[in-house]
């Protein structure tokens, strides 16, 4: 991707490092992947889409002399003895894919990481020449990791890093119109400031997920038992009275009282709403009208932005509403963005991960750059000792 300076201003990419010939290189990764149990039981990696996308970057380190040793987070460890959150798989993959790199142990195993204290990073940082962020998908927070490197090491922006923003960049500034918007999930409160972000700059915002019962419940309509922050109902309302782009689901699939979801149950009944849904009912997909309708949207589009699931699609009977944006985004002619982890799996699962322009590494990551035009992890890389603004 060619060199660009954008409205974020100037980042600093792998050649802005200098002579890194037997100069030891940090590079923060983003190697927070699914795990799962092999045929004898062992934890490995179920997808290495997130190792896969740093090969470029610790190829390029590597290729110039460096000596190159990664570090990342995996899960949310409870001690450093959480065999669940133990970087072997990874570092198993990482060694069969790139020889010859290190991987430090779980950063998450530090308190000092999620607290930025400053005498973490100074352990963190001993002993190393340069810095390199290849973290997209974790740079939307200010962790130790993160932002603390660049303060005192020559630093830079890693390929796939700068490809996200480079893309994520040209999504805020002109993209190809009709734009189109997806946006599923179930957080409500993480994802109204890119609502109202996205509603602005986007032809349309198709809201689906647990989120657009939130949505719905400003409307006045009923949602029975469905997932709804009620501290939310409000904004929900002001932001539907002045964003007219806000599209949100004509019909839902529920789930009847008292039944549990879950991945293989039948228990309950499921039926589809056009109005209200009764007492107790539960929300758990959009429905076939609206997800045809926003299939419809997707074929017509010059520029698709998916994000977050439009129902709990782990259970095979509320999948129907996912697959069918999946499906829809990948066969569309448009420029495609797809980030987070639900809809890569989505994807995957409908075999067209391969189709769409653009996988990002990072679901929240890419919502908070389009909400706030940043991030921390990119403006300490600007404030870096070798960054242009700083010499």
């Amino acid at each position: 991707m060619p060199r660009s300076d954008t409205s974020l201003g100037w980042l600093p990419r792998l050649e802005d490092l200098g002579d890194v010939d037997g100069r030891r290189v940090l590079v923060r990764t983003d190697f927070n992947v699914p795990l799962g149990r092999d045929e004898h039981g062992r934890t490995v990696v179920a997808d290495d889409f997130r190792i896969r996308t740093a090969l470029p970057t610790l190829e390029a380190l590597k290729a110039m002399g460096a000596t190159v040793v990664c570090c990342s987070h995996l899960g949310r460890p409870s001690s450093a003895d959480d065999e669940l959150c133990a970087m072997d798989p990874v570092r198993d993959v990482l060694a069969r894919l790139c020889p010859g790199v290190e991987l430090l142990d779980n950063l998450r195993f530090e308190p000092g990481e999620k607290a930025n204290d400053p005498a973490f990073v100074v352990r963190l940082t001993a002993g190393f020449d340069a810095y390199v962020n290849e973290a997209f998908g974790s740079s939307h927070r200010a962790d130790a990791s993160i932002v603390g490197p660049p303060r005192t090491l020559p630093s830079a922006a890693g390929r796939r890093l700068a490809e996200e923003v480079e893309v994520l960049s040209a999504l805020l500034a002109d993209p190809a119109r009709p734009f189109v918007a997806v946006l599923g999930g179930a957080k409500i409160a993480d994802k109204l400031g890119v609502v109202a972000s996205l509603a602005k700059m986007a032809d349309a915002v198709l809201v689906g997920g647990a989120m657009a019962f939130s949505f719905l419940a400003a409307t006045g309509r009923g949602v029975g038992s469905s997932l709804v922050d009620p501290e939310r109902i409000e904004d929900c309302r002001a932001l539907l009275d002045s964003a007219s782009s806000i599209e949100l689901p004509s019909d839902v699939l529920a789930l009847s009282p008292g039944a549990a979801f879950a991945p293989g149950s039948t228990e309950g009944e499921v039926a589809a709403f056009t109005g209200d849904l009764p007492h107790g009912w539960r929300g758990l997909d959009i429905g076939e009208v609206t997800a045809s309708a926003f299939a419809a949207r997707l074929r017509d589009a010059a520029t698709i932005l998916w994000n977050g699931p439009m129902g709990a699609f782990e259970d095979e009977r509320f999948a129907g509403g996912t697959r069918t944006v999946a499906k829809a985004a990948a066969t569309s002619s448009a420029f495609s963005v797809v980030g987070g982890g639900d809809s890569a799996r989505a994807l995957a699962e409908c075999g067209c991960a391969s189709e769409v322009s653009f996988l990002s590494t990072g679901g929240g990551a890419s919502l908070a750059f389009l909400e706030h035009g940043d991030l921390p992890g990119l403006d300490a890389l600007r404030h870096a000792p070798n960054a242009r603004g700083q010499r």
